[in-house]
């Protein structure tokens, strides 16, 4: 790899001392740049080898059109027309060092941009007739692009009705009901007075939002161009600017004043990827992965419209000094609106490390011990840091001391995070062998193994899995599995990530040219995962021994349901043994189900399913404000009611252990964390039921 890195610097090293010799280089000149070394990392790094030609243009056109405008509330017909002639011709472009295309959709992008306004303008000068049974398509990929200015301005007539009606709608619920009510008035408010400060209150948001929009400049388009060619590679690679590098290194870092939410751009949304266990929005409960941002708000403040914002403006406002509050509009999975109010605080780090309890069942007295792990976390920067292997062993270590009979080891939303600790983890649980398979593009496989006889638990195990758990939780689940040593408990698959990325410094990268740095990164797939059976974890993830429902299910929610994956395949199978604990399956998997079939929480789960399925499936939605506020009660009521379902007070007992008792009940924030991570177990089902799985390992 290192050779590889070299070739790539002396290229560009000839590069900045041949190709441009001016002092001051422009913004074209740059790009140049910025895309010479995209592509030779990728055509030296990345794990596939891709060739540029017609296949390749086509979606690479296909998706830069997207970035540019997925909910086609801009372009005309007549504008991928002009641009379309381009859509065979990237490949030459790039092999050109040609910008035509992005220099030609810049021009059209802007002048669309600045038209924009006066439709939305225009649209909210007078009240909307919402008895009406009008509606709106919502997924852009179902629209075409309006055939002239006189669609495009009905489309937006649609949109602003739409919007306002559902701010109106909230007005509406805040004044009716008072347990949801965020924003005191002394007198109630008629509808005519709502609908008109909806109006207003919209007109606002979408001046604020076009005022932003129309700052766009030539580098935040070259992002959109960039990624869409990353994207074709797969849909982990990925184009930084500087400023996006930055605000993912402190994504990543755990240490921030903010909500404590992972945010990606999907499509014209904000959507939450990740909650930090800990954080602010942990805490709070509500704002839940898969959430859609739609507004938000400085506490009381009027709150702003970031749909088909900027990534990072978005984070900016969400951002924000401890002890203030911000009020997040979110979309749920299930189609309701809420708003979520959020004191923004740093994020408690101890929240993000492994933790343990006792499950104590009070008619036989057995104990089983249960182990959460968020992120498979490391500090890299420390070598005295915390790692979660050490801790996961210390953690097993004082549950042996408690007198367990088994050990359920949690990893549901568990994003993977460190490949060593990984392999170190899976040796607590085998005597030795190999425990993961990696390999670049053109290298053999190399085999990671734990080379440690020494085996810290060896009784029975379960691990438990959803559609979140992906990377290094894979990998861990795929050892279990293919060495007999424990049950795999949860969603029917895994997220199906069996992939390594690394970031590529652009400035490092070129020589010379301080004067246009910095260039920005590139998120790069370089390597697979394989299991030691041989198969990949790619696309397919590891598949529960035993399935337990689950409201997400039926959504395309995997690595499978993304625009270009790698694909699965195999290797040879490393040299392994299987353990020596006997474990009856098809009896645990008999017992599990006859025990979900007769529970009445998880059925109503496999209904919700079913509903959440038809509700996502679902993209239009009526303009008529009765119709729509019956809709939303009604989702509403079915969330909440799946919400208690789910959280059913269990009959067992959670209880600290006894080598922590003095330091949880010693400190009162600690006791008190320790009593709210104590009832949340109290009322999971998919524990409660894992834990009788363990209890039949004998």
């Amino acid at each position: 790899m290192k050779s590889k890195i070299f070739a790539i610097i002396a290229i560009f090293t000839a590069i900045a001392t041949t190709g441009f010799v001016s002092h001051r280089l422009n913004d074209i000149e740059k790009n140049k740049i910025i895309m010479e070394t995209m592509m030779a990392s990728l055509d030296q790094m990345h794990f596939e080898k891709h060739t540029l030609d017609n296949d390749f243009s086509e979606k690479v056109f296909k998706q830069f059109v997207e970035n540019l405008d997925y909910r086609k509330i801009f372009l005309l017909q007549e504008d991928i027309d002009a641009m379309t002639k381009f859509k065979y011709k990237i490949d030459d472009e790039i092999q050109g060092k040609s910008f035509d295309l992005f220099y030609l959709a810049q021009d059209i992008y802007f002048k669309r941009i600045a038209e924009a306004e006066k439709y939305f303008q225009e649209a909210l000068k007078k009240p909307f007739d919402f008895t009406t049974n009008e509606v709106i398509e919502t997924d852009g990929e179902k629209l075409a692009y309006a055939k002239d200015k006189k669609e495009l301005k009905e489309r937006w007539r649609l949109l602003m009705k739409y919007t306002v009606m559902t701010k109106l709608a909230t007005k509406l619920d805040v004044q009716e009901d008072s347990t949801v009510k965020i924003e005191t008035d002394s007198v109630p408010k008629t509808f005519t007075e709502l609908e008109e400060k909806s109006r207003a209150d919209v007109l606002k948001t979408y001046n604020d939002w076009h005022h932003r929009l129309v700052k766009t400049d030539e580098h935040d388009l070259l992002s959109f161009y960039l990624n869409a060619i990353a994207a074709y590679f797969d849909p982990h690679t990925q184009y930084f600017p500087p400023e996006d590098k930055e605000n993912f290194d402190i994504s990543m870092s755990g240490k921030l004043e903010g909500i404590g939410a992972t945010l990606s751009q999907a499509n014209a949304y904000i959507k939450v990827e990740q909650i930090v266990p800990g954080s602010p929005c942990w805490k709070q409960g509500e704002l839940e992965v898969g959430d859609l941002i739609l507004k938000v708000a400085q506490a009381s403040a009027e709150p702003v419209d970031v749909v088909d914002m900027r990534l990072d403006d978005a984070i900016k406002m969400i951002r924000g000094k401890k002890g203030t509050e911000v009020r997040l509009t979110v979309k749920k999975a299930d189609g309701t609106i809420k708003i979520i109010p959020i004191v923004r605080d740093e994020v408690i780090i101890d929240e993000t490390y492994a933790k343990s309890a006792i499950v104590k069942n009070p008619k036989t007295g057995e104990r089983i011990g249960y182990i959460y792990l968020p992120k498979f976390y490391a500090d890299f920067n420390d070598s005295k840091g915390r790692r979660c292997a050490k801790d996961i062993a210390d953690e097993i270590k004082k549950l042996k001391q408690d007198n367990i009979s088994g050990i359920v080891l949690d990893l549901r939303n568990n994003g993977g995070g460190s490949l060593t600790d990984v392999v170190d983890m899976v040796g607590l649980f085998i005597e030795q062998g190999p425990v993961v398979q990696v390999k670049a593009r053109y290298a053999e496989p190399q085999v990671m193994r734990d080379s440690d006889k020494n085996v810290l638990y060896d009784g029975p195990l379960a691990v438990m899995v959803n559609e979140f758990s992906a990377s290094a939780s894979e990998i861990l689940a795929a050892a279990v599995q293919d060495y007999g040593r424990g049950v795999i408990v949860g969603s029917t698959h895994t997220f199906g990530k069996g992939s390594v990325q690394r970031f590529v410094p652009f400035d490092q990268m070129v020589r010379g040219h301080d004067d246009i740095k910095p260039l920005g990164d590139l998120k790069i797939t370089t390597q697979k995962f394989y299991r030691i059976n041989g198969g990949t974890t790619q696309l397919e993830g590891v598949k529960s021994d035993i399935v337990l429902p689950d409201a997400y299910s039926k959504l395309d929610m995997g690595e499978k349901d993304l625009d270009n994956p790698l694909k699965w395949d195999e290797i040879l199978r490393a040299d392994y043994q299987k353990s020596a604990l006997k474990i009856d399956f098809e009896a645990l998997k008999r017992n599990s189900n006859q025990r979900v079939l007769a529970d009445t929480s998880f059925q109503f789960v496999n209904s919700y399913a079913d509903f959440m399925k038809q509700e996502n499936d679902e993209t239009t939605d009526v303009l008529n404000l009765e119709k729509y506020r019956a809709k939303q009660k009604e989702n509403s009521q079915k969330s909440k009611r799946y919400r208690n379902v789910i959280k059913r007070s269990s009959e067992f007992g959670f209880q600290a252990l006894k080598a922590d008792s003095a330091t949880i009940y010693g400190d009162t924030i600690q006791t008190e964390r320790f009593v709210r991570w104590q009832k949340e177990l109290t009322k999971d089902i998919y524990i409660h039921e894992t834990v009788k799985i363990v209890s039949e390992m004998k």
